[in-house]
């Protein structure tokens, strides 16, 4: 018996739910022999302010997790990753024209990438803080802490879901919020992560996607004023210095563009690149 098949839409994934784009508008994700794949939602600025407002509103909750908290989290997000193998390869073998072999590494990547990342969320602050010494009965401590929310132009070349983990995995571990602009010509592996993030234990609002144009939306975040940070990974081919002054205008933290396979490689840097140091005095006791 012959039956329908049952195509899927890809919206947007903002505030722990899958909305349409308020602006009505989907774009053509065709392959590299140019076949249709699906359509997929194009964000607007609108959406870019509403998946703000869901990101500042997760972040009290997010960043007053504990750090092991957040690493058990993260951790689960690989489990999730993993049991969803043969999905994530299709989508990444229809968009980047790669087979199964590439395909499948690709994944065992971001798959480890995420654990990788689990690993350091309770470590983390014992590298990167410290005990100054100082003159006096007292003790000066200097501890990381979350920047805030922070906006990602997602690496725009090959290895879409590798990019995108490799670029919103660091933020999550310091306890910000993410609003992450996906990969423009290979998105559909950016919202099924959003499904696996949907269903693990991450909270509504923690990690936003929206997928469309960064080139549109990018200006939009580099001057939204509760955006607290701006990371240009893949921000290449945009005007990014133009996105630099902008974002200059509300005093964000901003990482430059990176080229290469390998974007926004493994490292505590990234971790660290969204962190403020806050310094607390304390008197030692009386003897």
């Amino acid at each position: 018996m012959n039956r329908l098949a049952i195509p899927k839409t890809y919206k947007l994934y903002i505030g722990g739910k899958f909305p349409r784009s308020e602006s009505g508008r989907v774009y053509e994700v065709r392959s590299h022999q140019g076949d249709f794949l699906a359509n997929a939602a194009k964000g607007s600025r609108k959406d870019a302010r509403d998946a703000v407002v869901a990101a500042r509103g997760a972040l009290g909750g997010w960043a007053g997790a504990t750090a092991y908290n957040r690493g058990q989290v993260l951790y689960r997000i690989a489990e999730l990753l993993e049991g969803r193998r043969v999905q994530f390869v299709d989508e990444i073998m229809g968009c980047e024209g790669v087979n199964a072999a590439v395909a499948n590494a690709q994944v065992d990547e971001a798959i480890d990438r995420w654990v990788w990342y689990a690993g350091w969320a309770d470590k983390y602050v014992q590298v990167a803080g410290n005990a100054n010494p100082v003159s006096g009965p007292f003790f000066n401590l200097s501890v990381p802490e979350p920047t805030g929310v922070v906006a990602i132009i997602a690496p725009q070349g090959n290895e879409s879901l590798l990019g995108l983990v490799s670029a919103i995995a660091p933020a999550l571990v310091a306890g910000n919020t993410v609003v992450v602009v996906a990969n423009e010509n290979a998105p559909l592996s950016a919202i099924s992560l959003g499904e696996v993030l949907a269903t693990s234990d991450v909270p509504g609002g923690v990690v936003n996607i929206v997928t469309g144009s960064p080139a549109e939306i990018a200006p939009w975040l580099a001057s939204h004023a509760d955006v607290n940070a701006l990371d240009l990974v893949g921000a290449g081919e945009l005007d990014w210095v133009e996105l630099q002054i902008s974002a200059a205008d509300t005093l964000k933290r901003v990482l430059p563009p990176e080229s290469g396979e390998d974007a926004a490689a493994p490292a505590l840097s990234r971790i660290l690149a969204f962190t403020e140091l806050k310094t607390v005095w304390h008197t030692k006791a009386l003897l």
